[in-house]
């Protein structure tokens, strides 16, 4: 064997030997192993791999929401056969919603439905007995219907459950007026005037209800 066949001998086993080391040292990279980061720094994605980030999908309006707008557009243009339309679809997708039933109300009274606004603000109060806004819009609709002992009964428990709000007793002193019960009426502009200053229409009507008594 010649010298240089010898070398190449000694090199080929130094090879395997290193080779046969490493393989049974346990440290080669196995497969199956989840990655981990060698620094806290690392991450998957982000600001190191771009190229690795999510996007988060645009989430678009419930049928609910679109209905809603819809609504509320052609109130705003002052088409309520428009808004009873969407509304009405609304109540399909969720009948005992409190928003579409105040919505529904609102657009009845200005369609001179007082019946159906009736039936509505009754609904809300059955779901919520203390929402003081059905209570007081129930009693204009009740009022409208003739019906001013439940008019009454209505405005007073809007009052009762928010006595605070001017509008509670501007409304009710709007209906006593409206029955000729103007010492009452009087009285419920005053106390609204009270409660907020900036209602002229309330400072209007005791103007006009103290010069008539004077």
């Amino acid at each position: 064997m010649s010298t240089f066949q010898l070398l190449l001998l000694i090199i080929a086993g130094g090879v395997f030997y290193l080779f046969f080391k490493q393989l049974f040292s346990g440290n080669h990279p196995k497969r199956g192993v989840d990655f981990e980061a060698k620094v806290a720094d690392d991450q998957i994605g982000g600001i190191n791999r771009p190229d690795k980030t999510f996007s988060k999908p645009t989430v678009g309006p419930t049928r609910m929401e679109q209905l809603l707008h819809m609504a509320d557009e052609a109130v705003q243009k002052e088409d309520y056969d428009e808004a009873k339309k969407a509304l009405q679809s609304a109540l399909i997708v969720e009948k005992n919603s409190i928003e579409v039933l105040q919505r529904s109300g609102y657009v009845a009274m200005h369609n001179h439905e007082y019946d159906e606004a009736k039936e509505y603000y009754e609904k809300i109060i059955t779901l919520d007995p203390d929402d003081d806004m059905a209570h007081v819009s129930l009693a204009n609709a009740l009022h409208k219907l003739d019906d001013e002992a439940g008019a009454q009964k209505h405005h007073e428990e809007a009052i009762k459950l928010d006595p605070e709000y001017a509008a509670h007793h501007f409304n009710y002193a709007n209906t006593l007026y409206d029955l000729g019960r103007k010492d009452e009426a009087l009285v419920g502009y005053k106390k609204a005037y009270e409660l907020d200053n900036t209602l002229d229409e309330a400072k209007q009507m005791i103007e006009k209800l103290g010069s008539h008594n004077g």
